[in-house]
């Protein structure tokens, strides 16, 4: 059984920009830090627990994880409604 053909990318790539032109940046998202990373307290609580739990063990690192995993679900909840 053959797959349908899927196109590669086009021989030669793309061209290039004209001279002395630049890309427009896009725009900051709001709670950006300084390398223009979004940032949301929750989220980043979840991430550090997570690394703090990667030094327990096994057995005590699932709570941990499903704590992160439950606070990671509700933030991204609650973004779909705003």
């Amino acid at each position: 059984m053959n797959a349908p053909f899927r196109p590669g990318p086009v021989p030669g790539g793309r061209p290039a920009p004209p001279p002395g032109s630049r890309p427009a940046s896009p725009p900051r998202p709001v709670g950006t830090d300084d390398d223009g990373d979004a940032r949301h307290p929750a989220v980043d609580a979840a991430v550090q627990a997570m690394a703090n739990a990667a030094s327990l063990s096994p057995a005590d690192q699932i709570p941990q994880y499903e704590a992160a995993y439950q606070t990671l679900r509700g933030t991204l909840a609650t973004i779909d409604q705003a």
